[in-house]
C-alpha cells in the first residue's frame, strides 16, 4: 500500500462545541511521512501540534492536544475521518482553539475530503502489526480494551450505561472501507443530566440540539422543557417515547455505539502510524482510548528499538556457509565491485553476509580522503548483492541469472563506516518472490550499531 494525501486544500467552517468560537479548518496536502499535524494559524509563529498521544492534556469532553502552550481541542472526529478514508499525510490548519463540531459526527469532514479526492504518494505505507495481545483495564470505570494480532484493522465496541433507554449496544467495523457509510455519520451523544451540568458550568457554548443526541432517561417536567428550548433557541423541545430529546431521528438504531467506535478510531490515530489489529473495547471513553494508545505507542517504540539493535552475532571463527569463491558463482560481479566477502547464515527468508572494510579499497582514495568513509550507495549495493545471493542460491544455475534494482525506499544512514570496520549485512524477505520480483528489507551493522538500512525491490532476470 502506498501512502496518500489529498489533492488540494479544502476548508470547512463551524463553531467549537465547548468554546463556542467560530473557526475555519483547512485540510492541506502534506508530504510523505508527515502524518497528521495541527497548525494554529491564528497564533504567533503559527505553531505545529503533532497528533500524538503524548501531547494529550485533557480528555474530559473530547481529546485536547497541547504543545509549547498551543492547544487544539476536540480533534477526534476529524482524525477519525482521515483514518477511515486511509489518508496518511495531512496538515490541519485551524484559526481557533477547537475543531468545529459541525453536526457532531465525522461525516462533514468525510464528505469534504471525498470531494477533493485522495492521491497516492511515492512511498510505502508503514503499518505496525500488533504482535501479541495488548490489554487495558480501568476497573473504576469498568473499561476493558484489548488489541489482538490481525493482518487488517477491525474494531468492535460495546457500550452499557445501565440506562433503560440506551441499554447495551454493540458496533463493529470489519474493514475501513465501511467507515464512510456505516460509522462517519454517527453523532456524539450525552445524557440529559450531563447536559444540565455542562450548561450550568458554561461548558458547551457551541452546543446545539442539531449536533448531539441527548438521551433522556428520567421524567422531565414541562418547565424544564421550556428552559431547554430557551437555552437552545428552539420554539419547542420534546421527548420521544424512546427517550431522545427534541424528536431527533437516529441515523442507526445503535448510533451511540457507532459513535463510540468513531471516537476510538480517532483517538487511536494518536499512536502515530497505521496499525493492524483486532480492537475490542467495552465502555471506552476518551481517557481510556488515549491511555490505550499510549500502551500501543510504547510497544511500537520498544519494537523499533529492538529491531534497531537486533544485530546478528558474528563470530570470525565461525565457518562460512559461502566463501568468496562460492559467491562468484552467484553474482555476476568481480573485483573491485564484488562487495560481499562471505555468508555466515542463510534461511529460506533471510541471509547474513560480511564485508570487511579495509583502508586499501579503491573508493577511499577519493571519498573524503582525509577522513575516509565508505559511501552509503556502496552499502546499499553490498546489501543488494547479499540479497541476490539469498535469491540465486535457490536456483540450480545461478550463473545464468542476475538481479537488478527496481526501487529503493526508506534508505537511512545512521553511522559512518570507516576502514577497519566489519560490515554485517542482514537481508530479510518481506514478501514471497512473484514473477521474478523480490522485496527485501536490508540492514547493515558494525558490531551492534545499526549503520544503514533500506527496503529494496529487485528483479531476477535470466541472462544466458
Amino acid at each position: 500500500m502506498k501512502q496518500t494525501t489529498i489533492k488540494e486544500s479544502v476548508t470547512i467552517s463551524g463553531v467549537g462545541l465547548h468554546t463556542g468560537v467560530s473557526v475555519n479548518l483547512t485540510f492541506v496536502p502534506a508530504p510523505i511521512n508527515h502524518g497528521y499535524k495541527f497548525q494554529r494559524v491564528d497564533l504567533d509563529n503559527q505553531p505545529i501540534i503533532e497528533a500524538d498521544c503524548d501531547l494529550v492534556v485533557d480528555t474530559s469532553r473530547g481529546t485536547t492536544l497541547e504543545k509549547n502552550g498551543a492547544r487544539v481541542s476536540t480533534v477526534e472526529h476529524a482524525l477519525a475521518a482521515l483514518v477511515g478514508l486511509e489518508i496518511d499525510n495531512v496538515l490541519l490548519q485551524i484559526d481557533g482553539p477547537e475543531m468545529p463540531i459541525v453536526d457532531g459526527s465525522s461525516y462533514p469532514f468525510v464528505e469534504l475530503l471525498q470531494k477533493t479526492g485522495v492521491i497516492e504518494q511515492d512511498a510505502e505505507r508503514e503499518y505496525f502489526i500488533i504482535p501479541n495481545n495488548i490489554h487495558y483495564n480501568d476497573k473504576e470505570n469498568h473499561v476493558e480494551m484489548v488489541a489482538m494480532p490481525l493482518d487488517d484493522y477491525r474494531a468492535t465496541v460495546m457500550v452499557d450505561y445501565n440506562s433503560p433507554v440506551l441499554g447495551t449496544q454493540h458496533a463493529t467495523i470489519t474493514n475501513l472501507n465501511e467507515f464512510a457509510t456505516e460509522i462517519a455519520s454517527c453523532r456524539t451523544f450525552c445524557f440529559l443530566h450531563e447536559l444540565e451540568m455542562m450548561l450550568s458550568n458554561n461548558l458547551i457554548k457551541g452546543g446545539d440540539l442539531n449536533n448531539a443526541i441527548v438521551i433522556v432517561d428520567r421524567v422531565v417536567e414541562e418547565d424544564e422543557m421550556v428552559r431547554l428550548a430557551k437555552v437552545f433557541n428552539k420554539p419547542k423541545v420534546e421527548v420521544r417515547k424512546e427517550g431522545i430529546l427534541n424528536n431527533v431521528e437516529l441515523r442507526f438504531q445503535n448510533e451511540p455505539a457507532r459513535h463510540k467506535l468513531l471516537d476510538l478510531l480517532g483517538d487511536l490515530a494518536l499512536v502515530g502510524m497505521p496499525i493492524k489489529a483486532q480492537i475490542m473495547a467495552a465502555r471506552p471513553g476518551h481517557a481510556s482510548n488515549v491511555a490505550f494508545a499510549k500502551k500501543i505507542k510504547a510497544l511500537i517504540k520498544k519494537t523499533k528499538k529492538k529491531q534497531a539493535i537486533d544485530a546478528p552475532h558474528y563470530d570470525p571463527n565461525q565457518k562460512a556457509i559461502y566463501e568468496y569463491k562460492d559467491i562468484n558463482r552467484f553474482l555476476p560481479h568481480a573485483h573491485p565491485f564484488l562487495l560481499v566477502d562471505k555468508v555466515i547464515s542463510r534461511s529460506e527468508k533471510d541471509i547474513v553476509a560480511i564485508k570487511n572494510v579495509t583502508g586499501d579499497q579503491y573508493f577511499f582514495a577519493g571519498h573524503f580522503p582525509g577522513d575516509p568513509i565508505m559511501p552509503g550507495v556502496l552499502q546499499l549495493e553490498a546489501m543488494a548483492q547479499a540479497g541476490g545471493i539469498l535469491i540465486l542460491s535457490e536456483v540450480p544455475d545461478p550463473e545464468n541469472y542476475a538481479t537488478y534494482f527496481m526501487k529503493i525506499d526508506n534508505a537511512k544512514f545512521k553511522e559512518k563506516v570507516v576502514p577497519g570496520d566489519t560490515l554485517i549485512m542482514k537481508m530479510e524477505m518481506l514478501e514471497p518472490v512473484r514473477r521474478g520480483i523480490c522485496l527485501m528489507r536490508g540492514r547493515c551493522f558494525v558490531g551492534e550499531k545499526l549503520v544503514s538500512e533500506a527496503e529494496m525491490m529487485a528483479q531476477i532476470v535470466k541472462i544466458k
